[in-house]
């Protein structure tokens, strides 16, 4: 049965919305998961199509920076034209762009593929929080962000194993194409049951053309370009040609400040409503704290993958092995801290926070006294169980005081610092590892000087995660409202 309602009442009450998070849960894990999964196959697409080191470079950088650059806009364009519609729309082209990545005859090709799969990632991605801001109320939103967090936790970590099983599995110089082919079937599948089971709404009688704000799409866009392209082309000389971008990016970032209150002023529909920053309790510093977050915790899956691979001599399968144990005690905690993030609030952060930084500070210790995987056992999983307990809480909470309406635009906006932090973090922790290197020339000093950097972002987040709490006690959270009053205020921004 074609489960799509145009005229429901109570869409907190949706009886199928597990079943339509767990769709969306899929192709959003699907989504992050190419942010990584391409690491492991990069020697072997080099050799399979002679392709450069700067076309090789680009096959990964060029996807997680089309994927930042559009996911304000995704987010606002779920808020517009219906988020069961833009889901559908870019779990399409991700499936096409999955297609051609994995046809593409040559690197040239495989880059601009790329590209166009990171701009469909980054317009399916907001589409996920926002109908978690619909569809669930009160616990169930905990829980149901508890699930998002375990997806954006496990994508994260699994993306290097699962690479080397898919060309384990697949073998020959050609098997790399699977990593991208796997996606077909997969997004197949989910794009059928999201028809049945993600719920829609009529399309609005403005035009389309009135409630997109170009100008603030581009001006956003140009300013992340701006942090972003430097550092996602750090291997190739970025930071040494591109640094004037930095100096340019707050400019922009002032003038599309500046361009919002014009257009929240003019009774107009801004891309990003300034009042999300200066008058959502808690928003700002959620964003915050996830982009320093990741910041910490994106560039530790590069330095220990060029440890093990290149320190030790481990293959790629196992080099990812190594890490699952953070990927499992990440998992297992997302899902329990989702259900307890309504009884403990923002101490959930903090405990996690601390977790993650002893784990990583453990792991540098244990690495630089003991150059073995097996080592890092307890210490990786004792990092994944914090880490569990931050994403998740901090996205219900950053979000909790977000109007319905304004649900995709702000996780875009919030997602959109996480890549900011990961391009960052990457590009630190990678220049920190290869700096001790050269001039230490032992790796575990390498991986131990990387791994502490990365805890002392992790630090800097738990600061501002304590800040926010103290703050937590000086307001009033608004009441929840009733379910039947919120559907009715919700069920035309589905």
């Amino acid at each position: 049965m074609n489960i799509r309602s145009e005229t429901s009442t109570d869409l907190a009450a949706y009886p199928h919305r597990w079943r339509a998070l767990a769709v969306t849960q899929l192709a959003g894990f699907m989504s992050l998961l190419d942010v990584s999964i391409v690491n492991v196959a990069l020697p072997t697409i080099a050799r399979s199509m002679s392709a450069s080191v700067a076309q090789v470079q680009w096959v990964v950088s060029g996807y997680a920076l089309a994927f930042g650059l559009v996911l304000v806009a995704g987010g606002r364009l779920g808020d517009t034209l219906g988020r069961r519609r833009m889901f559908l729309v870019a779990l399409s082209a991700f499936v096409l762009t999955s297609a051609l990545c994995g046809a593409a005859p040559s690197a040239g090709l495989l880059v601009t593929a790329r590209l166009l799969q990171g701009v469909a990632a980054g317009m399916l991605t907001p589409q996920s929080s926002g109908l978690i801001q619909v569809l669930f109320h009160g616990a169930e939103r905990g829980r149901a962000f508890g699930i998002f967090g375990a997806t954006v936790g496990l994508s994260t970590a699994v993306g290097p194993v699962l690479g080397g099983l898919i060309l384990t599995a697949a073998g020959g110089p050609e098997g790399w194409r699977w990593i991208f082919y796997v996606n077909v079937p997969i997004g197949l599948v989910a794009l059928v049951a999201a028809w049945r089971l993600v719920p829609s709404r009529r399309r609005g009688a403005a035009p389309v053309a009135s409630q997109i704000d170009m100008v603030g799409a581009l001006l956003l866009g140009a300013g992340v370009l701006c942090l972003l392209l430097p550092l996602v082309q750090l291997d190739s000389g970025g930071l040494r040609r591109l640094w004037w971008l930095f100096g340019l990016a707050p400019v922009l970032a002032a003038l599309f400040f500046r361009w919002e209150r014009r257009m929240a002023r003019g009774d107009r529909a801004p891309l990003l409503d300034t009042r999300l920053l200066s008058a959502t309790p808690g928003f700002p510093a959620g964003a915050v704290l996830g982009m320093l977050y990741f910041v910490g915790l994106s560039g530790i899956w590069l330095v220990l993958a060029l440890y093990f691979q290149r320190g030790l001599g481990y293959t790629p399968l196992r080099s990812g092995l190594v890490v699952t144990p953070f990927a499992l005690g990440s998992t297992m905690s997302a899902a329990v801290a989702g259900r307890l993030v309504v009884r403990y609030g923002r101490w959930l952060t903090v405990m996690g926070l601390a977790g993650v930084a002893v784990g990583c500070a453990a792991t540098a210790v244990v690495l630089y006294a003991v150059p073995a995987g097996w080592a890092v056992t307890l210490p990786l999983f004792a990092a994944g169980v914090g880490g569990g307990a931050v994403i998740s809480p901090n996205v219900t909470l950053t979000l909790e005081c977000v109007p319905p309406h304004m649900g995709g635009a702000a996780a875009g906006a919030l997602q959109t610092g996480q890549r900011i932090g990961s391009a960052i973090g990457t590009a630190t922790l990678a220049a920190v590892f290869y700096h001790v290197v050269a001039h230490s020339g032992r790796y575990q000093s390498a991986i131990a000087a990387a791994l502490l950097t990365a805890a002392g972002f992790v630090c800097l987040a738990l600061f501002v995660a304590v800040l926010e709490l103290r703050f937590r006690r000086h307001r009033e959270l608004p009441a929840e409202p009733d379910e039947a009053s919120v559907a009715q205020a919700d069920v035309h921004r589905a």
